[in-house]
């Protein structure tokens, strides 16, 4: 029996978790979920808050349509983050001398400054420069441009740890450029970038909150106003940290499929 628990509690493949057995993950999940609720639950009860649920209850509708204007912008984000960040990484790797300039100093400013100022300029002094007054989209741009500096570096990172002798066996066999990074690159950097990439795109949804400032109706602001109407503080964030999570989880367990599906041994 005691040889049962220990086996159960103990890992002994290295923290490779496809290859620890379920039972054992089980059990560990439900411990560590254990532990979380009782110091949650003693810190709550010393607490001795009103609970005031009634209230908050009856603008659901509004926590629903703030979270979903948040899914919307994170999805848009996201994927324009992607590219912006793809196109400064080959830019910093680009022989053309401006083009590595412009990249350098596009994530070096963005990197060096905090988003809630980069919020703020956009809206206001560059985008009425040129007459976009859509906060929707002028949000969604201000966060692509934070996250794609991020992600810059980490597919600058991933693209660097490839060695120069397969670069060059790949100019050797006559592959141009761009089939380079297609079959030689990318294919060894993506697991390498997997689980980075998925806590930048986890970073870009809790962002988003800040666009609360311009006055985005996403869930953040929205849980804002439920807060200023009913003076429920707890019962009004609560809901907004449950939302966030729902929706980096997913994230985090995509990534982790992706991980084992292009995992191979070195």
């Amino acid at each position: 029996m005691r040889l049962f628990f220990k086996n159960l509690l103990f890992d002994r493949h290295s923290g490779r978790e496809e290859t620890t057995p379920f039972l054992s993950r089980l059990v560990g999940w439900l411990l560590a979920l254990l532990l979380v609720a009782l110091v949650f639950s003693f810190a709550f009860q010393q607490l001795q808050y009103g609970w005031n649920w009634g209230a908050v209850l009856a603008y659901r509708q509004k926590f629903l349509q703030g979270w979903l204007m948040t899914v919307a912008i994170s999805a848009a984000a996201l994927c324009t983050s992607l590219i912006i960040g793809l196109a400064a990484a080959l830019a910093r790797r680009c022989p053309l001398l401006p083009a590595r300039s412009l990249g350098v100093l596009y994530v070096e400013l963005i990197r060096g400054t905090p988003l809630l100022v980069q919020i703020l300029v956009f809206f206001y002094v560059v985008a009425d420069a040129f007459g976009i007054s859509n906060r929707y989209l002028v949000g969604v741009l201000t966060l692509s441009l934070f996250a794609g500096a991020y992600i810059s570096e980490i597919i600058r990172a991933g693209i660097e740890s490839v060695g120069e002798s397969q670069l060059e066996s790949a100019r050797a066999i006559g592959l141009t450029r761009w089939q380079t990074y297609r079959y030689v690159v990318f294919p060894q950097v993506l697991r390498r970038l997997l689980p980075p990439l998925a806590g930048q795109f986890a970073s870009i949804i809790k962002d988003s909150s800040l666009l609360s400032i311009i006055a985005v109706s996403e869930f953040t602001l929205n849980a804002q106003e439920v807060n200023a109407f009913t003076y429920s503080t707890l019962e009004s964030y609560l809901p907004l940290a449950a939302g966030y999570l729902l929706l980096t989880l997913p994230i985090s367990l995509a990534s982790r499929l992706l991980e084992r599906r292009y995992r191979y041994e070195t």
